[in-house]
């Protein structure tokens, strides 16, 4: 599952970050987020808020960590579910080279209403790194630093659920 967060860069120049289509072409960076069914944070990145969606899935997916079953660890997730923003051929190809099941919307074709249930899980954990102020608006200069806050807070939300 994926989604993205834009962010205000707060008036610093710095890298990923590039005119944010939806608010009056300020400056921004945007949060790619993929997740578990249980909404916990595999996969993170950043990049401009110009960026199209589809161009960041590559490295998400690349980025799961292996995940430990009963057979042993499994280096690639079984199935991604995702929103119209990813229906290309060249993603839907490059997941089923990968031996990765995929249930993307297409567009013109489907309501947004049928990945709702999954969704959702998105959506919660997306105002959940919402919720952290330092997240709010992005004070770095540096994208490495940005994308280390965003790591920490994934890091708590992990906490938070698996200690709950």
């Amino acid at each position: 599952m994926c989604d993205r967060l834009g962010e205000p860069a707060g008036g610093k120049r710095g890298p990923l970050t590039g005119p944010n289509p939806t608010d009056r072409g300020k400056l921004g960076s945007k949060i790619h987020l993929i997740t578990d069914r249980n909404g916990l944070p595999l996969s993170l990145g950043v990049s401009g808020a110009n960026m199209h969606d589809s161009l960041g899935w590559e490295p998400l997916v690349r980025g799961i960590p292996p995940i430990r079953s009963r057979r042993g660890p499994r280096r690639r997730p079984a199935k991604l579910h995702a929103d119209k923003g990813y229906d290309y051929i060249h993603l839907r190809r490059w997941l089923r080279e990968r031996g990765i099941r995929h249930r993307i919307a297409r567009k013109g074709i489907e309501s947004s209403q049928r990945l709702g249930c999954h969704r959702w899980v998105v959506e919660r954990t997306v105002s959940w790194l919402a919720g952290c102020r330092r997240l709010h608006r992005r004070y770095e200069r540096k994208a490495e630093h940005f994308l280390a806050f965003v790591g920490i807070a994934a890091a708590l939300i992990c906490h938070r659920r698996l200690t709950n």
